[in-house]
């Protein structure tokens, strides 16, 4: 694995994060300023993940990782976990159809209530997604093959933001109202089993030595394992924490019925 120059195609995922928080704040501002309002914090939070992405996506950084597994999967973490997160507390949605006009905001609810998003933003959909993708990922040829093709190595990159963006927004089912009703138990279990699987993903890897046929050695290999393992294990506890965080903050009536019962 050698290393690459920077061309202009690699600033691309960067400068998108750019235009997309710029756009974010300008909605923002235009609420604020119509008397509508919209949260600082909420503002905080998407700058807090577009903050990471850019981290993540700086092209030097993006190419050092792309020869070092260890730095993989710190951006990783950073892609799939951390900036996701974020973003979802921002309520981005929330903002969009505040901002759009009537038709615009027609058609996004649609979208948000067609039968297509309902699978997708399944909690278990987007367990699949998220965890099983990377399983595909580190346990197969795919990995090998995405270090040789820069298209592919990008795609796994918005893989991963997207499934991630999905999984936390159907845990959280707020503040963006999620399109499936589902208990606090529900989403808590799933959460649990997505702990479970992660930890289980990073000690295949570190004791069966994938993803294989990559020309890291073992050391490396078992260092990234062990970062998958402890990193992912703590941004999924921090999930945790914001679910039931959220959860707190309702009124004391409706807490004990929304985690039975359909939220």
């Amino acid at each position: 694995m050698h290393p690459h120059q920077t061309a202009p195609f690699d600033w691309l995922p960067f400068l998108l994060v750019v235009l997309v928080t710029f756009e974010y704040l300008a909605a923002a501002w235009l609420q604020r300023a119509a008397s509508a309002g919209w949260s600082l914090w909420r503002c905080g939070f998407f700058l807090l993940g577009s903050i990471l992405l850019a981290i993540a996506f700086w092209p030097p950084l993006m190419h050092w990782a792309h020869g070092d597994l260890v730095g993989h999967m710190t951006l990783h973490l950073l892609i799939g976990m951390l900036a996701p997160l974020a973003w979802v507390l921002a309520a981005p949605m929330t903002l969009l159809l505040k901002t759009l006009p009537q038709t615009g905001g027609k058609w996004v609810v649609a979208l948000l209530h067609s039968r297509c998003m309902r699978v997708v933003a399944h909690p278990i959909t987007a367990l699949l997604l998220n965890v099983g993708g990377m399983y595909v990922l580190y346990l197969t040829p795919l990995y090998a093959a995405s270090l040789e093709s820069p298209l592919l190595h990008y795609a796994v990159h918005l893989h991963f933001l997207l499934a991630g963006y999905l999984f936390c927004w159907a845990i959280l089912a707020a503040p963006d109202a999620s399109v499936n009703r589902l208990s606090l138990r529900f989403r808590l279990g799933v959460l649990f089993a997505s702990i479970a699987t992660h930890s289980l993903l990073g000690k295949l890897m570190y004791a069966e030595g994938f993803p294989r046929g990559t020309g890291h050695g073992l050391d490396e290999i078992q260092a990234a394992a062990q970062l998958m393992y402890y990193g992912g294990d703590l941004a999924e506890v921090l999930l945790a924490v914001v679910l039931l965080t959220l959860w707190l903050r309702r009124p004391v009536g409706r807490r004990e019925r929304l985690f039975f019962a359909v939220d």
